[in-house]
């Protein structure tokens, strides 16, 4: 039964009152009101008992007072039950609020108390999932363990544009440390056991310097010392590694440095000349790190710095000693600049691209921009990926075995006018067609307009092929024809292709385009 806002007469009301990080002075005066008004006060705690929440509070509560201990049936991910952890816990929550519900329907007033701030990875979010929308219910916001430890540390967190990135230390090893080396400040959380892990992350994202381990912020008991120092048999789960923005390393004019977009150790003696670094572009395929070459592989696992579209950025693994510069979509000319330049300070630099880099990738800016910046002097070399239009045929059959053209939908670099020129040459040509980036979310129109000018020409008959996600785990491959193709359904993941002519489908429903015009 749902109650509207405001609850139904004669039900008490649910209150989620964060009590802070530990030092019970931190507790809110509108937190402790409510404690002292509460009929019942309730809290979780680990299956020995001892409820950090209880004791932070403790103090408030009223003399007559009912407690509610709810107690977690495990603490780690290790179960038999036939749903695993998430599943026993869902139903620990079940059971919770359907205690506490049975005092709201009676009448009593009920807090849930809950460690830093209800909503800050907090237990209580649970019960409010279950009891919020049949209850009068309030969340009351507490001091959260980051202010706390950030406190501790004695140290600017972030300031001015810097994103600060807050990380459960239960991430696999290689995603905390492109996450850690993609952020200019960060707060890892949840370490306990999991602390050799994240050590380790931060030493691949070359952040393990300036981080702060910080133990049981605003108790008696409160550590800060520097992760290096740790022993990791001794890391409490009540602790967090704090490592602050890149503000904080200014250099005596008050310049913000940038120290995970470092130039490279110097590879020079005194008094020579800094070699000349490369940029290399390269292609990282359309999707699976199956389909990397090993050139590239290799090639990534040595160079300085790491230049690209950020989900590109982010599918190179971190390491000791690697720069990532990731940037926003369309800005192509000018992450190659940033790329040419860090060459010419001596850097090695690979400019990553989806697919093949020399197809509508990043190739052609960097070319452009060392010739239009003054970096004809920079070498650039250029390492071929598997990309979109063979991945997609291989799936289809062999679309593209005979002659085929590619062309892009997008209108940002050419006008409409020009694509359909050549849309028309080639459909009269009688050439297979590959179309890439036939739509976006804020370019819809032109995939419709190809569409109208394809059947013109071409008819009703010519086979189509759309890809979407291929070899993703969200593939998807549909063999359609030109009379029955829908343009509303194609998105920026999908390549599609129209075949000749003479393109045949199987009985089995594969695609292939003969060597040569029967």
């Amino acid at each position: 039964m749902t109650v509207e806002a405001g609850g139904a007469p004669g039900r008490g009301w649910l209150k989620g009152v964060g009590v802070g990080p530990g030092d019970p002075e931190l507790v809110t005066i509108k937190a402790a009101r409510l404690i002292r008004e509460a009929d019942v006060v309730a809290y979780h705690s680990g299956p020995r008992g001892d409820s950090i929440a209880r004791r932070i509070a403790a103090d408030h509560f009223g003399p007559d007072v009912i407690e509610e201990h709810l107690v977690y049936p495990v603490t780690t991910g290790v179960t038999d039950h036939p749903l695993g952890y998430h599943g026993l816990m869902s139903d620990f929550y079940d059971e919770s609020a359907n205690r506490l519900a049975a005092h709201l329907d009676s009448g009593r007033n009920v807090v849930v108390l809950a460690e830093g701030d209800p909503l800050f990875y907090g237990t209580y979010m649970y019960l409010h999932d279950r009891l919020g929308d049949r209850y009068d219910t309030e969340v009351v916001p507490g001091v959260t363990s980051v202010s706390a430890a950030s406190a501790a540390a004695g140290t600017g967190l972030c300031r001015h544009e810097d994103t600060l990135t807050i990380l459960p230390g239960t991430l696999p090893v290689p995603e905390l440390a492109r996450r850690l080396a993609d952020t200019e400040a960060a707060v890892v959380m949840k370490l306990g056991r999991t602390f050799e892990g994240v050590r380790e992350a931060l030493r691949q994202a070359g952040r393990l310097d300036e981080a702060r381990y910080v133990e049981r912020a605003s108790t008696r008991e409160q550590r800060v010392i520097p992760v290096s120092d740790v022993d990791p048999l001794t890391v409490p789960y009540m602790s967090m590694i704090v490592v602050p923005g890149s503000d904080l390393r200014a250099d005596s004019a008050g310049r913000a440095t940038e120290p995970y977009a470092a130039e490279p150790a110097e590879r020079h003696t005194a008094g020579s000349v800094a070699p000349q670094g490369e940029v290399v572009v390269v292609g990282l395929g359309p999707g699976p790190d199956r389909w990397l070459t090993p050139e590239v592989v290799g090639l990534l696992a040595e160079v300085d710095h790491v230049v690209g579209y950020a989900p590109y950025v982010a599918r190179v693994p971190q390491r000791e000693g690697l720069a990532r510069h990731a940037s926003g979509n369309t800005v192509e000319v000018d992450r190659a600049r940033d790329a040419l330049e860090l060459a010419r300070k001596g850097g090695r630099v690979a400019v990553v691209s989806g697919g093949d880099a020399g197809v509508f990738g990043m190739a052609a800016a960097v070319f452009e921009a060392a010739e239009t910046g003054g970096y004809g002097d920079v070498p650039i070399r250029v390492l071929p990926g598997l990309t979109a239009a063979q991945a997609v045929a291989a799936r289809a059959g062999a679309p593209l075995g005979g002659d085929f053209a590619v062309l892009s939908l997008s209108d940002r670099l050419k006008p409409w006018e020009v694509i359909e020129a050549r849309l028309r040459a080639v459909a009269a040509a009688d050439l297979v067609v590959a179309l890439y980036n036939p739509a976006s979310r804020s370019r819809t129109e032109q995939i419709a307009a190809a569409h109208r000018v394809l059947l013109d020409v071409r008819g009703a008959e010519a086979v189509v092929v759309v890809g979407r996600d291929v070899g993703r785990a969200e593939e998807s491959l549909t063999v359609t024809t030109l009379g029955a193709f829908n343009p509303a359904v194609i998105d920026m993941k999908c390549l599609v292709i129209i075949g000749a002519s003479g393109t045949r489908v199987t009985e089995h429903g594969q695609v292939w385009t003969p060597r040569f015009v029967r």
